[in-house]
């Protein structure tokens, strides 16, 4: 796997179309050197060790020259490095990847292709055109939009594509469509041709313009489209109207904030761009195993001792079982207790290790499960409560009340990151926040230590804020935000579903 290139075509722009080879790659690559296209989100996927490299061209504005770009990855490659070479769409269609191929070649460097889903076929696929269509056309082309208009003779043969092919798809051409409009039409093509312009395909800024070859420039410009665009000239063009799914999804350009801690931001991550978010991930918060496990560990000794254990979140179930196994021992040592958890996620994550939940309350919060104590018979009880260091006393305390013995221990903290804070003020700074969620009072705690004091009210000035429920937007509210959105129901579908219906209603 050392001293070789992959040539990974990243795709599109929507990260979830990468191939799982490419994934792959990236995962076990010593540097990464990556595209202007490439999705950022991709870059996730590297090691925390791996280098990265950006060598983007951004209309006409390159990072490196592309003989730069050549000799960096034989330099890379040449001092034993697995390189990852990250481009947009497909590295062998309009992608100069046969260049660099060439060039690793000639320096005796290993390589690999790794193909990827390029633009061409995914960008109006999103936008509801399917490229070839057996009432329609039945011969497709890929054309450059790149050739420079005052070129004394064109490489491109305008009468066959205008006359020879049903549908067309330039790249890059958005500069240059008045010359792309005039050649079609001058060698034969009707003005009347349905053309569309997709602008960043398959992700949340998507933005697609129709007309004709007569219509579209002025089309074009009054919606103010630039680089980087598809242009798809054709009779298929026409099934958009019908066809078109990607752009009507309910949270379609909006950006929203994450807080949530990385290692769990996915599930979050997954649903807000199925809904068609664009999800900036700024984890305010790292969960971690407590600094002192003794005190867990004990209380895993003696869980013979115990009647109960309760569970309030997925955390406190993952450290609990971690330290579990740790000593050497399985799910059997609890066999003979009886379990109450805090919301369904927290129980299915119970399940997951073959136990089931005794008490499980319809409200996610700990006032519910003390209440459903009530009818249990727990006086002189000895109850287990594995928690996070920082969660409220309202549990504990009502079931002392009720007569039990309750041992609380901390099973994991949560610690303050600041990772992406750098990015998500100059997002601010530029108004480009649409929302901000929040999952948990720390969330809400570390996320308003990133924001500068004296800038606090400008910076959220206009910035939807959603909470996952009522503890978390109390602890909102008091810190100074104006929460918008508060899950009636307090999990992350929940919080979803709260999300898409404020939209619906503003």
């Amino acid at each position: 796997m050392k001293a070789k290139v992959y040539l990974i075509g990243a795709g599109p722009g929507d990260p979830g179309l990468i191939t799982v080879k490419g994934r792959a790659c990236i995962a076990a690559a010593d540097v990464v050197v990556y595209d202007y296209l490439a999705s950022p989100a991709l870059l996730q996927c590297a090691r925390p060790d791996a280098e990265l490299v950006y060598v983007g061209k951004k209309g006409g504005d390159h990072t490196l020259p592309q003989e730069e770009i050549n000799a960096l990855l034989v330099a890379k490659a040449a001092g034993g490095a697995m390189v990852a070479r990250l481009k947009g769409g497909d590295p062998y269609i309009f992608g100069r990847g046969a260049e660099e191929a060439e060039v690793l070649v000639a320096a005796g460097i290993a390589y690999e292709v790794v193909p990827g889903v390029t633009s061409a076929i995914a960008a109006p696929a999103y936008a509801g055109i399917p490229l070839t269509h057996r009432d329609f056309t039945s011969t497709l082309a890929f054309v450059t939009g790149h050739e420079d208009p005052t070129k004394a003779a064109s490489s491109i043969d305008w009468e066959a594509l205008a006359r020879g092919i049903g549908t067309l798809v330039f790249f890059m051409g958005v500069k240059n469509l008045p010359h792309i409009t005039r050649q079609l039409t001058a060698h034969g093509m009707s003005s009347d041709k349905p053309v569309a312009v997709v602008r960043w395909g398959t992700t949340a800024a998507q933005q697609t313009v129709t007309g004709t070859l007569a219509t579209i420039e002025s089309a074009v410009r009054a919606a103010g489209l630039k680089a980087p665009a598809i242009i798809v000239v054709g009779e298929v063009v026409g099934l958009r109207d019908r066809l078109q799914w990607f752009e009507k999804r309910p949270l379609m350009g909006k950006t929203v904030v994450v807080t949530r801690a990385r290692e769990q931001a996915s599930d979050l991550v997954f649903a807000l761009s199925g809904l068609g978010a664009a999800c900036l991930e700024c984890p305010t918060i790292q969960v971690a195993a407590a600094a002192d496990g003794a005190p867990l560990e004990q209380a895993i000794a003696n869980l013979g001792s115990y009647d109960w254990i309760v569970f309030t979140s997925v955390n406190g179930v993952r450290f609990f079982f971690e330290r579990l196994f740790a000593q050497g021992r399985d799910v059997r040592a609890l066999g003979h207790l009886r379990t109450a958890a805090i919301g369904p996620a927290t129980a299915e994550r119970l399940r997951s290790f073959g136990l089931t939940t005794d008490i499980l309350p319809d409200s996610y919060r700990a006032e519910a499960v003390a209440a459903a104590f009530a009818r249990e018979a727990v006086r002189g009880k000895k109850i287990l409560l594995p928690r996070a260091r920082e969660a409220r006393s309202v549990l504990p305390e009502a079931l002392r009340a009720q007569g039990a013995i309750v041992a609380e221990v901390v099973a994991y903290e949560t610690r303050a990151v600041a990772d992406a804070a750098e990015a998500l003020l100059q997002r601010l700074e530029k108004r480009q926040i649409d929302l901000v969620t929040f999952t948990s009072s720390s969330t809400v705690k570390n996320f308003k230590a990133l924001l500068p004091p004296a800038d606090f009210e400008r910076l959220m000035a206009g910035v939807t804020v959603a909470s996952i429920g009522p503890i978390t937007s109390e602890t909102a509210r008091g810190l100074g935000f104006e929460v918008h959105i508060s899950a009636q129901t307090y999990t992350i579908p929940g919080l979803c579903e709260a999300i898409v219906a404020f939209y619906a209603r503003t």
